[in-house]
Parts: C-alpha cells; structure tokens; sequence
C-alpha cells in the first residue's frame, strides 16, 4: 500500500470483539508483551507482517533482524507512511512510540541503534502483527 494511509476511526468496542484481550492490550492500551514470547521472533521465511487489528501491510522479512532483544525487529517499514509516530513519556526517558497509521494500533518503540542502511530498531510487539507467508494471499484490510 503506497500513498496516503486513509485513517480508520472505529469504536473501542468493535475492536475488542475483532481481538482477543492480550492483542487488544498491547494494540490499544500500549501494553507490551514479555520479551522472548512471541513465535514471531522466529520467523525467517519470506512474506509479510501485517497489523493485527485492520491488516494493514506493515513489514517485510526483508527489513528483519535479531535484534537480541527479545521482541521482532525491523530497520525499516514496507512504507514509511504507514507507520506513524509520536514522543513516549511512559517510562520518564522520551522514547518515540510507532503505531499503524491506519487504526492507531500501537506496535512497538523505534530506536536508532539498528543495522544498516537504516539504522533504525523497529521493536515490535509480536501480538502486534500477523504474518503471511510470500506467497498466500495478504488478509483483506478491515473496515
């Protein structure tokens, strides 16, 4: 998806039918998932990682890596437009907070400590994204 990410203004309450409540945790209150929990980490097979919640196509396996942190890792976005960030104060030290800009959902925190070209860290929560092996077809984005 390439261009301007049209925003999806949905109710609290669509969404928690949509998830189950460790996903709706992590997408809409900021929780995070333990460190070295997610199956995600594993992945190393070609394909797509898409918002859990409305499906939008947010990382290639391309852009991952091990980091060692214990939560997926990118240096880069499919598409920069569709992952929006803002200045996280949660845990007193500014960090800045990534989420997808189509639902809000939260993801992760970015970080400039990661590879080349990039040098960025996307630290992604696992419950946060949906793989799709290259190859099948990408879930249809929800309304």
């Amino acid at each position: 998806m390439s261009g301007k990410v049209g925003k999806l203004d949905k109710p609290e309450e669509e969404w928690r039918k949509l998830l189950d409540a460790d996903r709706f945790g992590v997408l809409f209150n900021e929780n995070t998932e333990r460190p070295w929990s997610s199956a995600l980490n594993a992945v190393k097979e070609d394909g797509t990682f898409v918002c859990a919640a409305c499906h939008l196509p947010l990382f290639d396996t391309g852009g991952k890596f091990d980091s060692g942190t214990g939560w997926p890792s990118f240096f880069q976005p499919l598409d920069p437009e569709n992952v929006g960030t803002k200045r996280d104060f949660r845990l007193i030290v500014p960090r800045t907070e990534y989420h997808c800009a189509r639902c809000g959902g939260h993801q992760g925190h970015v970080f400039g400590d990661g590879p080349a070209p990039t040098g960025k860290r996307y630290c992604n929560n696992g419950l946060a994204l949906v793989f799709v092996p290259r190859g099948r077809p990408l879930p249809p984005l929800r309304d």
